[in-house]
């Protein structure tokens, strides 16, 4: 077993550790075996070039990180207003980080598969537990310098090594806050929850963080206000919640002489909460340990029940009863799926939000009034900015191993099988969310723009169909592994995200004569006419595979 330069850089810390009644040498090794695993974890996978990929994807994927860090460098060239500068750096930094460790790390926190096996040797919970958090640590460093290397040499560069040293000290008590306070958040739910209830309150806690962040850095921009060009920066109460503030405070303190209280305050939080949170998450560890055992039960009462509403979905939009099958199955896929909804809800709660954000912080002088008199309805189409996503998303499941099961059952047509999951996605998801944004829409800027809510949802109709002609391999819908939805093309993806532009295009064009939104609704309802018929034809019969040998089915 190879040794690891991350465990030789964490020897340095062993006083501490053993100080926290952790048993060190223990720790390393199970460790040592975590991060092995880690090298061997990620299996064959053949993406669309039939290409192998190998080992340990995650660090094969940083450079993307390196990519995105270049956004910060801007902030760090600007000048010497540091409190706003830094505040919105380590905004994007304690975004990324929340979003990988809620997205990747989460399920290895929560991992409760290796009790059977650790806890039955001589190694104690807090042991344990600090294995776990140390190893979610390590690979959160390495997202944290992927992400900061370059912008941290601008700094050097720019501001000299005492800015350099400020920069580092803070973004290890940023990741020492992320960490711990997502784990102080699962123990709590932990501790008032059980079972099969549990896992669902942590799927949508999960959710509502993801979302919260992207809310979070929206606020945060808010609390500067640009006065004649010149960013002018006033205290209220309510920032002392907003953390990316408290790390932008120090640079103020130190760099510029800021001496106010409230710079002050800022800067004791920046240090204080860290500490105070791994001291609190070292004395609950065995506790959070302990309550991890929940996650083994399955309280639920499954009673078999028949949601109404899906019924009446089923019944109006298929025609067929194979398509009305796969209308009630993706239904209760999306509904009941933990995995499922953890990569697609976050999605549509920004689509929710951005429409109203965008609206309402325009910059203006009439107020209300002036928003309802123009285009800026057109921030609707925010909500089509999440179709291409959740569409790909349809192909994967939890339980893909099941799938084998579409194979074995007598489908007349493989067509009606995704036609019904469409549907389902569309009144499922898609519709709920603009129907929300739709109503406050048609409060603000009155009846008027009915005609162009049709066009934004016919053009969403659209969107979706292209978007599943393009992503959608000859497959069932859930029956492929979350290992393989890294393996979209990402200029595929872009390309069809950026088309929600083109339907805006084509709406704004389409508004500049009178009658030109009713020729553009025409237009998409012949497109989807025509559409629907290629994507998915009535005389699609499916094969049956056996050994190789393939058998098609006639009349």
């Amino acid at each position: 077993m190879r040794e690891f330069q991350s465990l030789k850089v964490l020897a340095v810390f062993k006083g501490i550790f053993t100080r926290l009644g952790v048993d060190y040498a223990m720790m390393e090794k199970i460790l040592q075996i975590k991060l092995t695993m880690d090298e061997r974890r990620v299996p064959t996978i053949f993406n669309d070039t039939g290409k192998k990929k190998e080992g340990n994807q995650f660090l094969k994927s940083l450079w993307v990180y390196g990519l995105y860090g270049l956004i910060l460098i801007p902030f760090l060239l600007i000048g010497e207003n540091y409190i706003f500068q830094m505040s919105l750096a380590f905004g994007m930094i304690l975004f990324i980080l929340m979003t990988s460790m809620i997205s990747d790390f989460s399920a290895v926190l929560l991992d409760v598969r290796d009790k059977n096996i650790i806890q039955t040797k001589p190694v104690t919970r807090r042991t344990i537990a600090a294995a776990k958090i140390v190893h979610i640590m390590i690979y959160i460093a390495f997202v944290t310098v992927a992400f900061t290397a370059i912008p941290f040499v601008v700094g050097l560069v720019n501001h000299g090594f005492f800015f350099a040293v400020i920069f580092l000290v803070e973004l290890i008590l940023t990741v020492l806050l992320v960490v711990v306070l997502t784990s102080l958040l699962y123990l709590v739910i932990l501790r008032f929850f059980d079972g099969d209830k549990l896992k669902d309150i942590i799927n949508y806690v999960q959710i509502l963080l993801s979302v919260g962040v992207v809310v979070g850095y929206q606020v945060l921009i808010r609390a500067f206000d640009f006065v004649d060009l010149d960013l002018a920066y006033s205290f209220s109460w309510w920032h002392l919640l907003i953390p990316p503030i408290w790390y932008g405070a120090p640079f103020e303190v130190f760099l510029n002489g800021g001496s106010a209280n409230y710079l002050i305050v800022f800067t004791v939080l920046a240090v204080l909460v860290p500490i105070i949170a791994i001291l609190s998450y070292a004395k609950l560890m065995p506790s959070f340990e302990r309550n991890l055992e929940k996650l083994l039960s399955d309280t639920k009462k499954r009673k078999k029940k028949r949601n109404w509403v899906d019924e009446m979905g089923a019944k109006l939009l298929c025609r067929s009863k194979e398509e009305r099958i796969f209308f009630r199955f993706a239904a209760s896929m999306m509904k009941k799926e933990r995995e499922f909804k953890l990569k697609v809800f976050p999605a549509l709660g920004m689509s929710l939000f951005f429409p109203f954000l965008f609206v309402f912080t325009y910059p203006r002088e009439g107020g209300l009034e002036e928003i309802a008199g123009g285009n800026m309805f057109l921030f609707i189409y925010f909500c089509n900015f999440m179709i291409p996503s959740l569409v790909y998303m349809l192909r994967f499941s939890e339980g893909y191993k099941g799938g084998w099961l579409f194979r074995a059952a007598p489908i007349e047509k493989t067509s009606r099988a995704y036609s019904g999951a469409l549907k389902a996605f569309f009144m499922k998801l898609y519709s709920p969310v603009f129907l929300v944004v739709a109503i406050f829409f048609l409060w603000i800027f009155t009846a008027r723009i009915l005609p162009d809510l049709a066009a934004v949802f016919l053009g969403g109709l659209l969107q979706t169909l292209i978007t599943h002609k393009v992503v959608t391999e000859d497959e069932f819908p859930f029956s492929a592994s979350f290992e393989f939805a890294q393996d979209a093309g990402t200029g595929k993806m872009l390309a069809l995200t950026l088309m929600t532009f083109g339907f805006v295009a084509a709406h704004f064009i389409a508004t500049a004569t009178t009658w030109g939104i009713y020729v553009y609704l025409v237009v998409l309802l012949v497109a989807l006419w025509i559409g629907w018929k290629r994507v998915f034809p009535e005389n699609r019969r499916r094969e049956k595979e056996d050994s190789g040998f393939a058998l098609n089915q006639t009349d």
